[in-house]
C-alpha cells in the first residue's frame, strides 16, 4: 500500500494550492483519511479529516480557508487550501485508515509529505 501525495509548491501569501494524495496498492477498503502537517521544527499536527461517508472536521487555525474531500472510486484525498498564510508554511502528509483484505484488521498509513510554502 502506498499514500502518494502531490501539489505542493510555493505561493505568496493570500494565494491558494490544492493537495492530492493518491493510495494505491492492495486495498480493500478505506475508512478515514486525513491531513497533517509538520512545520519545521515541530510535531506533527492534525489539519483535517474525511469519514468514508463524506463528514469532515477541520483544526481550528485552518477552518474557513481548507476544505478536505475525497473520491471513493480513485482512492483520493485532496486537501484544497486558500487563502494562505506564511504560517501554513509546512511539510504536508497524508493519512489513512485502511484494510487490505476483507478479513484483515484496520491499519494506519501515512504518505510521504510534500513542502507547502508561504511567501510573506
Amino acid at each position: 500500500v502506498q499514500l502518494q501525495a502531490s501539489g505542493g509548491g510555493l505561493v505568496q501569501t493570500g494565494g491558494s494550492l490544492r493537495l492530492s494524495c493518491a493510495a494505491s496498492g492492495s486495498i480493500f477498503r478505506i475508512d478515514n483519511m486525513a491531513w497533517y502537517r509538520q512545520h519545521p521544527g515541530e510535531q506533527r499536527e492534525w489539519v483535517a479529516t474525511i469519514t468514508r461517508g463524506g463528514s469532515t472536521n477541520l483544526a481550528e487555525s485552518v477552518k474557513g480557508r481548507f476544505t478536505i474531500s475525497r473520491d471513493n472510486v480513485q482512492k483520493m484525498v485532496y486537501l484544497q487550501m486558500s487563502s494562505l498564510k506564511p504560517d501554513d508554511t509546512a511539510v504536508y502528509y497524508c493519512n489513512a485508515d485502511l484494510k487490505t483484505t476483507t478479513w484483515g484488521t484496520v491499519r494506519n498509513y501515512w504518505g510521504q509529505g510534500t513542502q507547502v510554502t508561504v511567501s510573506s
